[in-house]
């Protein structure tokens, strides 16, 4: 490999995806050699798929962040081709592509003397987008990361908490309407509150604006909740494995992998492993406003029973051992929020282990198809295992 580092070709009249498209991104013997000799990334080829979520994770000095630079070449490649739709953009003008490219950093990098609409408009104000437009467009990605734009619009950075700041970095970032998100570690700057709430916040936005997004982390459970794939990489840059996450966990590629994601690699994958309405038990279910020595005749051996409110919707759990003597039922259940069908074991397990009941009812919408259980839950979870 030549390591000799070469001036940045001319820019030629390459045309870059349009803004809202989200293209296939293919990185082709990408390489980073400094000066020194030191290799940051070397050889690498990975296909993006277009309005995937990618995840680079790896320990620190593995080049991912590198390797994320190199695609909107705030770091120059030494050596191969990115590829945005087969378009090789490192013949593009570099400003010019950035422009076309959303960017998410740790600490945000708002501008601390404009406001957030201000900050927000950035873009379009380089595009050359008219104010009406432009304003339209940031009080429309205001509201959808959940920031009112009457109220946040015209305060500064300052005056806004972590996760705040981080949902305007957010906005600023597809303002353009990019086809390409890139998100440098961006929620690890806040609690671990704060960052779940995020975390939750960007699967939804990202399951409405579908753009393809490369996303680095150090952390393997957050690489595991958000992303369609995970690149495990190594020092200099290696991928050691790219896979889905439920099979980098249950199928690592090697030790270096099986390491990197941790022993507890089983109880990661409950993250990743729906809810299976084919390994849900069936449980009695009785009225809320029946009494329990009702209750307690529908039970039979069973250890317990489904409480239905009057519209027919479950809304808790009535142990064998609250029912009969007097009152109703509603005074002797356990109050449980069903689980949509759509929830993760993880979900499931978590109400169990909170609410202490033996089962936790699953809903398809409004419709009760029946009771998740520990053993249920063990069920589905080796099947998964044994598919891979």
């Amino acid at each position: 490999m030549d390591v000799t580092a070469a001036a940045p070709p001319a820019a030629a009249p390459v045309q870059v995806a349009a803004g809202g498209d989200a293209p296939e991104i293919r990185l082709e013997g990408i390489s980073k050699v400094y000066a020194d000799g030191t290799v940051g990334v070397a050889e690498l080829d990975l296909t993006l798929a277009s309005g995937e979520l990618t995840v680079l994770v790896g320990p620190s000095g593995c080049g991912k962040t590198t390797t994320m630079k190199m695609i909107n070449r705030i770091i120059e490649p030494t050596t191969g081709r990115i590829l945005l739709d087969g378009e090789d953009v490192t013949r593009v003008d570099g400003d010019r592509l950035r422009r076309r490219i959303g960017y998410v950093i740790q600490n945000v990098g708002l501008f601390p003397h404009q406001t957030v609409r201000a900050n927000v408009a950035t873009v379009p104000k380089l595009l050359g987008w008219d104010r009406r437009r432009t304003r339209a467009r940031v009080d429309e990605l205001l509201a959808t990361v959940g920031l009112d734009p009457a109220v946040h619009g015209d305060r500064y950075p300052a005056q806004l908490s972590g996760g705040q700041r981080q949902r305007a970095g957010v906005a600023r970032a597809l303002a353009a309407d990019p086809g390409v998100l890139l998100m440098d570690e961006p929620f690890s700057a806040v609690d671990p509150v704060v960052r779940e709430r995020l975390q939750d916040e960007f699967l939804r936005l990202q399951a409405s604006v579908r753009k393809t997004i490369v996303f680095v982390t150090h952390d393997i459970e957050e690489a595991v909740r958000l992303g369609d794939r995970i690149a495990v990489m190594s020092a200099g840059g290696h991928v050691e494995q790219f896979a889905p996450p439920a099979e980098l966990l249950g199928r690592p590629a090697n030790d270096y992998v099986a390491d990197f994601v941790g022993a507890d690699r089983g109880l990661k994958r409950l993250a990743v492993t729906p809810i299976d309405p084919g390994d849900l038990e069936r449980a009695p279910v009785v009225g809320i406003d029946a009494s329990p020595a009702d209750a307690a005749r529908v039970l039979g051996g069973a250890a317990g029973a489904v409480v239905l409110d009057a519209a027919g919707r479950p809304c808790g759990w009535l142990p064998a051992d609250r029912a009969g003597g007097a009152g109703t039922v509603a005074g002797a259940m356990r109050a449980v929020e069903p689980v949509p069908v759509t929830a993760t074991l993880k979900t499931g397990l978590s109400v169990l282990l909170r609410v202490d009941v033996d089962a936790v009812p699953v809903v398809d919408g409004d419709s009760y198809l029946g009771v998740l259980t520990a053993g249920a839950a063990h069920t589905t979870l080796r099947r998964s295992v044994e598919r891979g």
